[in-house]
């Protein structure tokens, strides 16, 4: 099997600034229940918080896979890549722990 450590995945602008904007509010999130608890919030505010990250974190996921079959699984079954569609299958059993 071929090491895929190299890949890359060249994005335009706007996919590019999409993701990161996205990013940047999930780690503003993320420093924001850092705070909470260092200020001994309530559990359930708490809570609520984490369960906004992943559903936050979910949303960038179904940009990132979209774009991902859009772009990378298209093109490489366009040049008879087929063990793309393996690949995918894993990726999407991985999401759906």
């Amino acid at each position: 099997m071929e090491c895929e450590c190299n890949r890359i995945k060249h994005r335009n602008e706007k996919e590019y600034k999409d993701l990161i904007n996205r990013l940047n509010r999930i780690e503003g999130q993320v420093r924001g229940v850092k705070g909470m608890v260092e200020k001994e919030a309530y559990c359930v505010d708490i809570l609520t918080q984490v369960s906004a990250i992943q559903s936050a974190l979910n949303g960038f996921n179904k940009v990132l896979l979209s774009n991902h079959i859009k772009t990378c699984v298209v093109d490489d079954i366009r040049e008879g890549k087929d063990e793309v569609v393996d690949e995918l299958l894993k990726t999407l059993q991985k999401l759906m722990k």
